[in-house]
Order: C-alpha cells, then sequence, then structure tokens
C-alpha cells in the first residue's frame, strides 16, 4: 500500500500562497487539508522502543476494521513502532460489518461524534465528506449513511498508510515469559509470531459469538440464521420469515426481508413496548462520560443490568423502514414457547397462538464469555470475570452480564487470582466485551475518543518501563556526541583583567 507523504512536493506551503490559490488546490486536491493537517503536527516519532530477541512485534492489533486502523495511527504517534494489524477476513471489502452484516442505511450514532481522526479536525469524517460534496451536502445528512461510512473508513486506512494483514486468522495465544507466541493461519497455513502486547479490536463476536436461542439451535441449519450470517435475502422472495428480536439488527433484517420480496415478516419482541428513549446515556455529557469507568461497582452493574432489562433501542428509521409495508407484522410480549420442523417449515407456538414460517432470522444479538473463544482456551480461566469480582443483589442478577470480564482502566484482562496470570495485562480488549466495565458499546464510534488513548498510553507505559535500564542508559549515559564543542564559546569567556603592578 503507497504511504503518502506529509506534504507531497506538489503542494506550496500553506502560508506561502494566496486565499484563492487555496481554493484551487482544494478544489483539485480534496486531500489538501488533510495533508496540511498532518504537515502540522509533524512527521511521526521514530520508534522508541527497544528490540528484544525473539520478538517479532511490540503490539498485535486483531481486527482491521475502524478500531484496528484507529489504533494502528494513535500507536504510530506515540512512537511505538513494529505494530502489526491482522485480520482474518480476505480482504477489505469483507472484513469489519459495514460492507457485510450491517444492514442499516445509516450509523445509529450521531454524525458529529469524534472518532478514528483522534483530535485532528481534518481526518474526520465530516472534512472528508465535505471535501469531496460540499459543507452544505454535510449539513443536509441527519446521520452518517452506512456506505459512506465504510468508504471514509477505506480512506482513512489508504491516507495514513495503516497496511492491514488480511487472510491471517488468530488460532491460539500461548503466553511466554515477557512475550506471547501466537499461533496464526495465514492464507491458510499456520504460521508463529510472537508479540509484547495484544489489542482485541475485532467487534460484536470478540470476546464470545453470536446468541441464537435454544429454540431455533435445535432446528436444521437451512432454516434459520442469525443477523451475523451472511443471508441470502434473494431467496427469501415469496417467503414468510420470523424475526426473533427487537434491537435495530432485528428490524434492519426485518427490512431488508421486505425489500427483497418476502410475503410476509413477523417480527417478535419479549418487551410489551419498543423503547423510544436512549436507555444508555453515559455519552451524553462530559462527566459522565470521562469518569464512568471509576464509578463503584455496583453503580456500573445497575446501569448495565438497566440496559438489559428495557433492551436495546431501535433508531426512529430502522422501525420506518419495516412498518413502511403493510405484510410487516409485529408482535410484542411475544414468548416463542416450542418449535418443530415439520415438511420443511417451521411451526412456532408463541404464547397461546401457532405460525409457520419458511425461514426465521436471530436479531438476537451476542454473548460475551471469555471461556468461549478458542483463542483464549489456554488461560481464560484465569481471566476475572464480573461474577468472580462483584456480587448483585438478588433482584439484579444476570448470568449473562456476570460473564463479561472485569477489566482495568486500560481495558486490559485482570486475573482472578493475583500472580496466577501477571500476564493478562497484556491483552487489551476493545469490543463489546467491556461494556458493563465501561458503560458504552466499546469497539463503536463513541468510545473511541475516551478509550483508544487511555489504551495507548498504558501500552506505552508498560513498554517503557519493562526496558526501563535500557532507557536510563539512554537518556543518561555519556557516549551521546555533543551538540557543540566548547570551542563555540570560548573566545567569550570572562577573563579577569590583568592589575598594573605598583610601583
Amino acid at each position: 500500500m503507497k504511504i503518502i507523504p506529509l506534504c507531497p512536493p506538489h503542494l506550496p506551503n500553506l502560508h506561502s500562497i494566496s486565499a484563492w490559490e487555496i481554493d484551487m488546490t482544494i478544489t483539485t486536491d480534496p486531500d489538501f487539508r488533510a495533508r496540511e493537517a498532518l504537515r502540522l503536527i509533524g512527521p511521526d516519532p521514530d520508534n522508541w522502543i527497544p528490540d528484544r530477541p525473539g520478538v517479532d512485534r511490540n503490539v498485535t492489533v486483531v481486527g482491521g476494521s475502524g478500531s484496528g486502523s484507529t489504533f494502528a495511527f494513535a500507536l504510530r504517534r506515540a512512537g511505538i513502532g513494529r505494530v502489526t494489524v491482522i485480520d482474518a477476513a480476505d480482504d477489505e471489502a469483507h472484513a469489519g460489518v459495514w460492507l457485510n452484516r450491517a444492514r442499516m442505511k445509516k450509523l445509529r450514532t450521531p454524525k458529529n461524534l469524534p472518532g478514528p481522526e483522534l483530535g485532528i479536525p481534518a481526518l474526520s469524517f465530516q472534512a472528508w465528506y465535505e471535501a469531496r460534496h460540499g459543507v452544505e451536502a454535510y449539513a443536509a445528512i441527519d446521520r452518517i449513511p452506512r456506505l459512506l461510512w465504510a468508504e471514509y473508513l477505506s480512506w482513512y486506512r489508504q491516507f495514513l498508510g495503516i497496511p492491514v494483514r488480511y487472510k491471517t486468522r488468530l488460532v491460539r495465544i500461548e503466553p511466554v515469559e515477557g512475550f506471547f507466541r501466537l499461533h496464526l493461519e495465514v492464507n491458510g497455513v499456520a504460521q508463529v509470531e510472537t508479540t509484547r502486547k495484544i489489542i482485541f479490536a475485532n467487534g460484536v463476536a470478540g470476546t464470545g459469538g453470536p446468541y441464537v436461542p435454544p429454540l431455533l439451535a435445535g432446528l436444521p441449519r437451512t432454516l434459520y440464521a442469525h443477523t451475523s450470517d451472511a443471508i441470502d435475502f434473494t431467496a427469501l422472495r415469496g417467503k414468510t420469515v420470523a424475526v426473533l428480536g427487537a434491537a435495530a439488527s432485528a428490524f434492519d433484517a426485518a427490512g431488508v426481508a421486505l425489500e427483497s420480496g418476502a410475503k410476509a415478516v413477523h417480527l417478535f419482541a419479549r418487551r410489551p413496548a419498543i423503547a423510544s428513549l436512549p436507555i444508555n446515556r453515559v455519552r451524553g455529557y462530559p462527566g459522565a462520560y470521562y469518569n464512568y469507568p471509576e464509578l463503584p461497582d455496583a453503580a456500573r452493574w445497575f446501569q448495565a443490568w438497566r440496559f438489559r432489562q428495557v433492551g436495546s433501542t431501535p433508531p426512529a428509521d430502522a422501525i420506518e423502514r419495516a412498518i413502511a409495508f403493510p405484510n410487516f407484522h409485529l408482535h410484542l410480549s411475544a414468548t416463542w414457547r416450542s418449535v418443530q420442523e415439520k415438511g420443511g417449515r417451521i411451526i412456532a407456538q408463541v404464547n397461546d397462538d401457532v405460525f409457520e414460517f419458511d425461514f426465521a432470522i436471530a436479531g438476537t444479538g451476542y454473548f460475551v464469555d471469555p471461556t468461549k473463544r478458542p483463542e483464549l482456551a489456554e488461560f481464560s480461566q484465569h481471566i476475572a470475570l464480573w461474577r468472580d469480582r462483584y456480587e448483585p443483589p438478588s433482584d439484579q442478577r444476570d448470568n449473562d452480564l456476570g460473564t463479561h470480564p472485569y477489566l482495568g482502566s486500560a481495558h486490559e484482562y485482570q486475573e482472578k487470582i493475583p500472580g496466577n496470570a501477571p500476564y493478562l495485562k497484556d491483552i487489551h480488549v476493545f469490543n463489546p466485551a467491556g461494556f458493563v466495565s465501561f458503560g458504552l458499546p466499546i469497539g463503536d464510534v463513541p468510545s473511541i475518543r475516551r478509550d483508544v488513548p487511555a489504551v495507548v498510553e498504558r501500552i506505552s507505559h508498560d513498554l517503557f518501563f519493562a526496558d526501563w535500564a535500557l532507557h536510563e542508559t539512554r537518556i543518561t549515559g555519556d557516549n551521546i556526541a555533543p551538540d557543540f564543542d566548547a570551542s563555540l564559546y570560548t573566545a567569550a569567556v570572562w577573563k579577569q583583567p590583568v592589575k598594573a603592578a605598583v610601583s
């Protein structure tokens, strides 16, 4: 991938040209302001981390979509070199969710949330979009279209020269003294690399997997799918489809099925109403946003439990997309009691009614449990979970929340029993497994501004002090060439005048 210079030679210095020339340059080069921003913040620091024998990488980032790319840039700006980003997908188009299992028309978050730009406005989505479509066009959109967000992230990686190693799957992490041995599959071939730090920026299933209700899981696999699957919606044309769940992904799947020509779509929600107000308001103001991780365990648990009780809120346009079709049917307080396959169809009892469907889609979210991840199998029993650290009141018990990892302030795993697995602090988790600990959909845009700098700062701290003896020598050693020789100022040194002899 071509790395674009910070200030290409064909672009003049911003301070030496007229406003008209600036306007003309921006017109012909939409990335002009972004290049200028990089020039003004100066070059990336050199890698300051000493090499260690037998260690290939300082940091391995697992996941090459938006979060992984942001970490790569942030680590570079911190002077942390020998960083690699890996992704199991075949290529950029198949990495992440935006061109794959994400089916919304627009992102669910406000368009002006700070994100991958890391405080550099010219690298933001707004700057990128306005440079291509104009200020008025940006003002006209209420939220960011999904496909344009994917296009922006692709530009971000290419413009900043962030390489992602696709077709590289993490199979197993093996702790070794002072580093990890990573067992990978690269293009289907087994390979081993070593790294000192790991960041999991691998999305909603990164510390667990898709949750499929047991009733559905007992059916033939050809009769159902989870929203995380690559669903062939064209095959649902003329079919009667059931959707289980009432979060955004469920409504998105219902909308695509209807748009693809489904005969009818029935969406079943266990709750009596679809929440009309956001339950998670952590990002509502800076006080809650920045101080949330320091709240007592009881407060953090209660907020997570409260969110689970009410359920995830779909945006209004996701609901409108589905109800625009007369053949969409919403069932509230509708619990599936039994299900069976008969003649290639699904027979479901919902409350006291019986329905027949050709296909079912589970929009039922994801579970979080490090013990279920094969790459963590060698040490997952040592990872502290919320159920290990906090006993909720009897009326707030939730087994699913209890399996979330109890993360440290830099999103690091912690030991269940201190001293049993000290290496866990070198694995940082930037995916939704951090929800109970940090109160946000970690790994999504809202969490970037607060949490990416905290993780990078901790990695910098840990790597620096792990090699403090070497850094101390480097800082205080006398083997560094002086900036100048004493001859520079010798002639100006004051000399006491010689007094005349008294006769």
